[in-house]
């Protein structure tokens, strides 16, 4: 049992369930109303504090500065990802609580200012989760980095529909009570899973094989919400059958633990393992979960460019090794890949952020504007999964990953024209276009950091990038979306109607989302030849 316990793939089960229960920040459309009538808030004050929930929620350089201290070795007592996860636990617990009780009056009104820290503090504890579950995972399958971590971005986008799953049968229609759930749920979650994720430096021949496993449990998941919610907004399910549901619910999400369990078992039989990063390529007996420190790249980088007819150039060289991030920062990869996020993840989540308002002002029907909130996670999975897996699969035909981003920005640029027209039936074209395409940058961001910039800092460097979705939710969400919409409202409650209100707002956000098509292609450009020369030799051992 205790072999069973200490391996990567009950780490990769543990870490899947703390991602399922991370995403609160998704579900913030559930409790908004109570929050807002019960401190008596106007909608700008509400988008205020929203803007504090995408703060938290991304800006995870905190984090990643974290992982890196207890993860270096040179601590004893506070040693391995256990220790990020407290740290988000502990966040979690505390902002969601004093929300709950400042929405029930347990404690008086909180001033604007002091609710907005509340609400960053509990949306702050999703960047901790997801920093130790992907780099973690990301250590532990260095070899099919874009699978992992689509793998665990994947399930960190389906959180939000099974969050609502989780209300939907226990809170009854009660978001109150929602927000304690939220305060409980993954912060027990977390502090009972967390000791079994570790970092385990083995590589066996059948990674690819488990991992695909993982993947096949991901999207059977994701289907089965998808039809869940279809039935739930056509038939209204009872009392009795959501119970029934959640319950199978519980039994699909336990088939990570029973995919580790096989894959330890099919360990336990002898085999030959080999790291493809080793410079003596002899086979090594391993024992599965038995720790082996991997060496570092930058050897190997030089070496294949002495031995290659291709040489590399300077920028190639820095390329694929570990940088921390004031080195990084330095470089022209990483404003490039920065620049694109803002252009990309920050028009997908302006849009997430106004998809209920665009569909009444286009007339759709408060059922079919749930539906499009509900099934928003499912674009969202399928976007950070996919792109994660496929790239992984390309990357061994010779596809440098950053060309995954180029298309998926090109793409994004379509779907936004698709929501901008406001013909029938538009915005269910155009929140799975946004939508896949605003996942898939979730995934093959933190890949692309941690070929380019190394895995050592891979938390910090990404995390920081990513504070790229706040930014740019803000600057689309409040100063396009939102000023444009004021400036169309003629009616007496401030609401607009029409294709007018969102149109030209989507129309700039297109031109954005091309700029990032550009941005991306130029970050192509540049690393092609690292990707063809490094990335592909170590993917081909594997």
């Amino acid at each position: 049992m205790e072999g069973f316990l200490n391996t990567k793939w009950i780490a990769t089960a543990a870490s899947i369930w703390i991602q399922c229960t991370s995403g609160a920040s998704y579900t913030f459309g559930i409790y908004s109303p109570v929050l807002k009538s019960s401190q008596s808030y106007d909608q700008s004050t509400l988008d205020t504090i929203s803007v504090f929930k995408d703060i938290g929620a991304n800006a995870g350089i905190l984090s990643g500065l974290l992982y890196s201290t207890v993860t270096s070795r040179r601590t004893r007592l506070l040693n391995g990802p256990w220790v990020v996860h407290v740290a988000g636990a502990v966040q979690c617990f505390v902002g969601y609580f004093l929300i709950w009780a400042s929405v029930v009056g347990l404690i008086r009104q909180p001033p604007v200012p002091l609710m907005c820290l509340f609400m960053l503090v509990a949306a702050h504890a999703q960047t901790f989760f997801n920093t130790a579950n992907v780099v973690s995972g990301v250590e532990n399958f260095h070899q099919f980095g874009g699978t992992i971590v689509g793998i665990m971005k994947g399930f960190l986008g389906l959180s939000g529909a099974i969050l609502i799953q989780v209300y939907d049968t226990l809170c009854e229609g009660d978001p109150t009570a929602y927000i304690l759930i939220l305060a409980i749920t993954p912060t027990v979650t977390s502090l009972l899973l967390m000791p079994l994720v570790k970092i385990y430096g083995t590589t066996t021949v059948d990674d690819k094989k488990h991992l695909n496993g993982f993947s096949s449990s991901a999207l059977v998941v994701a289907a089965y919400l998808m039809v869940i919610i279809i039935l739930d907004n056509v038939f209204t399910l009872p009392s009795w059958a959501r119970i029934i549901t959640f319950m199978f619910l519980l039994l699909l999400l336990a088939s990570p633990f029973g995919i580790a369990a096989k894959a330890h078992k099919e360990c336990k039989r002898p085999s030959i393992e080999t790291s493809p990063l080793m410079d003596d390529s002899e086979p090594m007996p391993t024992k599965c979960g038995e720790y082996h420190e991997i060496p570092g790249e930058p050897d190997r980088v030089k070496e294949v460019a002495s031995s290659s007819n291709e040489s590399l150039s300077n920028d190639d060289l820095e390329d694929g090794i570990d940088m921390n991030l004031s080195r990084a920062m330095l470089t022209v990869n990483f404003w490039l890949l920065f620049v694109a996020m803002i252009c990309g993840m920050g028009s997908g989540l302006a849009t997430i952020n106004n998809i209920s308002q665009i569909g009444q002002s286009l007339g759709y029907s408060t059922i079919e504007r749930s539906s499009l909130v509900a099934l928003w996670s499912i674009w969202n999975f399928l976007g950070r999964f996919g792109a994660g897996f496929l790239s992984d699969i390309m990357l061994h035909k010779g596809w440098a990953r950053p060309l995954f981003m180029v298309i998926t920005l090109a793409t994004l640029t379509f779907g936004h024209l698709i929501v901008a027209s406001g013909f029938p039936g538009n915005l269910y074209i155009g929140s799975v276009m946004v939508g896949i395409c605003y996942g898939s940058q979730w995934s093959l961001m933190p890949t692309i950091t941690s070929e380019i910039f190394g895995v050592r800092h891979m938390g910090t460097i990404f995390n920081t990038i990513a504070i790229a979705s706040p930014i740019g939710s803000y600057i689309f969400s409040v100063r396009i979306i939102g000023y444009i919409y004021d400036k169309m409202a003629t009616s007496e409650d401030n609401s607009c109607y029409g294709t007018r209100c969102f149109m030209l707002s989507f129309f700039i956000m297109a031109a954005v989302a091309f700029l990032g098509f550009l941005i991306a292609f130029a970050l192509f450009l540049r690393t092609r030849r690292f990707y063809r020369q490094i990335v592909l030799l170590r993917s081909r051992h594997s």
